[in-house]
């Protein structure tokens, strides 16, 4: 399961959680949290315009948007559809770094974090 925000970190996460994917032969989830909610479709649409771009080719992928607390709607993508880790991009701004100290310190499989 992949956090995608469409930040350079972001697409680092992906491209890994696409090869691990592809090396265990599994699904990869991406996900995108926003904190306010409405549009809905329309953010899925334009998350998948911008997967358009990502090498994704022979995976079989769930997009998947969540409204909340970045940290604890990852952590409960995860358990809900018990994936078997969440990759989340690195990022030098303070909340995203407790965002992923969070998710390290609470989700129920092993989460990765790409530089």
């Amino acid at each position: 399961m992949a956090a995608y925000d469409g930040s350079a970190a972001s697409k680092h996460a992906l491209a890994y959680a696409a090869g691990l994917a592809r090396r265990t032969d599994r699904w990869l989830v991406i996900v995108r949290i926003g904190r306010f909610g409405g549009g809905q479709a329309e953010r899925i649409r334009r998350l998948h315009a911008e997967l358009a771009d990502a090498d994704l080719g022979g995976l079989d992928i769930q997009v998947v948007s969540r409204i909340g607390d970045p940290a604890r709607e990852l952590i409960r993508a995860g358990a809900e559809r018990r994936a078997d880790a969440l990759v989340i991009g690195a990022s030098p701004r303070l909340t995203r770094a407790l965002m992923m100290a969070r998710v390290v310190r609470h989700a129920a499989c092993p989460a990765v974090i790409v530089p």
